[in-house]
């Protein structure tokens, strides 16, 4: 799953939140350097990532990018579901969707010199593009997509993959609501035992 998913599923634990959110800046076994509460951030983030990564049901939506885009296949899906999240977020979330991506954006301005420095650089673009909001249209995701791609020097052709999100959407979007469930009641079992 890509941010929004991420920052959802923490639930309103801010250190949870933000932990969930730079966790893929934390690799290894590094993450035991870190207090209790921070590497259950951490774990958390890889399981979510685990379970996502071996779901059948996302295995279904990569194998509709496979052909073009190859081992990128799986980041792009984390970045489409992003999208059914957003456009469907209130069957997710009371709060409005663009005041809960404020509040997230508050609390990176408030915790932005405790972050891991990559994270300290990506910040300021992501809230002043807003990445976050953009990701409820089609369009806004045409936008993060390419600039994913920038960051493959082109290689992957990222941006492309918006032609199969507009192709394939209705599957997309069954996909991502069957496992979205799952994957909901993954993270409560998961936060239980952490």
């Amino acid at each position: 799953m890509n941010f929004l998913a991420h920052i959802y599923l923490s639930g309103d634990d801010e250190d949870l939140i933000i932990v969930n959110f730079i966790a893929d800046a934390i690799k290894g076994k590094k993450y035991q350097n870190y207090p209790p509460k921070i590497q259950r951030g951490i774990l958390l983030h890889r399981e979510i990532d685990t379970f996502t990564d071996s779901h059948p049901v996302v295995h279904k939506s990569t194998a509709k990018l496979h052909a073009n885009y190859s081992h990128y296949s799986g980041v792009i899906v984390d970045v489409l579901y992003d999208h059914f999240l957003a456009k469907n977020w209130n069957q997710y979330h009371p709060e409005p969707l663009e005041e809960f991506i404020q509040k997230f954006y508050s609390l990176l301005r408030k915790r932005l010199p405790t972050l891991p420095a990559r994270i300290q650089r990506l910040t300021p673009y992501m809230i002043a593009d807003n990445w976050l909001l953009s990701y409820a249209t089609v369009e806004g995701i045409g936008r993060i997509l390419a600039q994913m791609n920038v960051r493959t020097n082109g290689v992957a052709n990222m941006d492309l993959a918006v032609n199969e999100l507009k192709e394939y959407y209705d599957e997309f979007q069954k996909e991502f609501t069957v496992f979205f469930a799952e994957l909901q009641k993954h993270t409560e079992k998961t936060l239980s035992r952490l």
